[in-house]
């Protein structure tokens, strides 16, 4: 069984036990979530919402927080002498599946 879910602006495929890296929720460790923005949930048959199924939610348990790897950002213009370097982490939380619940 699994089940496609939208949270942060990003779509996600996942099934039960799955740990998944979300954008940042602002929950702590150990805390539960739930998503209700299921898209699309496949059991024996599928199930396709428009735009969500009905009555489905995806329930899971917050395991940390933390940030990603550096993206280095490079700005430059020719013969200007103008050139900027930055740096970006992007916060993401990472979630254990518990149970779809369809």
């Amino acid at each position: 069984m699994y089940a496609v879910i939208a949270t942060g602006g990003k779509q996600y495929k996942v099934s039960e036990g799955d740990i998944i890296k979300v954008e940042k929720l602002g929950l702590e460790a150990d805390e539960k979530v739930t998503f209700d923005q299921v898209l699309l949930v496949s059991d024996s048959d599928v199930k396709v919402g428009n735009p969500t199924v009905a009555n489905a939610s995806v329930d899971g348990t917050v395991l940390s927080n933390g940030k990603g790897k550096k993206v280095i950002v490079y700005k430059y213009k020719r013969k200007s002498g103008y050139h900027k370097k930055n740096g970006h982490r992007q916060a993401y939380t990472e979630v254990k599946i518990d149970k779809i619940n369809a």
